[in-house]
């Protein structure tokens, strides 16, 4: 209250200290979030150094909280900033684009158009000929940083849009190849290319 001597009592009370415990919940669940991907992409200082600001700011928000046992709407707004921060802490995510994904990719059609042009874009790739319920299919392999992944999805639908891919999140490659790209997909070591033998 000290801190808002202009508002009255209630409307403290009522009003900015639930908006207070709201965006506090927000900031520290968001925080929790990345701090629990940052772990999995083995991220560990960066993890460390969230991980002190989440604790500080929820040990903040529960202060209020305990010396306000009797509002409801502390207690409504500190749910509710627990379930937008989870959502906002997903969203960071994305958009930071950290860590590497495996690109998996089952095409019926002949992928060499496909293979051709990821490789002449910088992509490593393994290919493997296989058998599917329908015949004869090639199955694709590549290990991509997750912020150049939109790009690898566009070009597999424009060479081959009924072809079924998955992805999932890596942890650790002891090599990779990473596409010399101009503009936003290069990240902190873009220019650097290491090459490996495709099968």
């Amino acid at each position: 209250m000290e801190l808002f001597p202009f508002i009255d009592s209630a409307t403290y009370t009522w009003v900015v200290l639930p908006l207070l415990i709201f965006f506090a919940r927000v900031m520290d669940v968001s925080l929790g979030t990345i701090r629990i991907i940052f772990i999995s992409r083995n991220l560990k200082y960066y993890a460390a150094f969230i991980g002190f600001f989440e604790l500080l700011i929820w040990l903040l928000a529960m202060r209020e909280i305990m010396q306000n046992l009797s509002n409801p709407i502390c207690f409504i707004a500190y749910a509710a900033g627990f379930s937008t921060g989870t959502f906002v802490g997903i969203f960071l995510e994305n958009k930071l684009s950290i860590g590497k994904v495996i690109i998996r990719i089952i095409t019926r059609k002949d992928a060499e158009e496909l293979v051709a042009f990821l490789k002449s874009a910088g992509y490593g790739l393994t290919t493997i000929s296989a058998e599917g319920s329908t015949g004869e299919v090639k199955i694709l392999f590549s290990i991509i940083e997750r912020q150049n992944l939109e790009h690898f999805v566009n070009v597999i639908k424009g060479y081959n849009p009924q072809a079924f891919y998955s992805v999932e999140d890596v942890r650790f490659v002891s090599e990779s190849v990473l596409p010399f790209r101009s503009g936003s997909g290069r990240g902190l070591f873009g220019g650097l290319r290491m090459r490996r033998k495709s099968k």
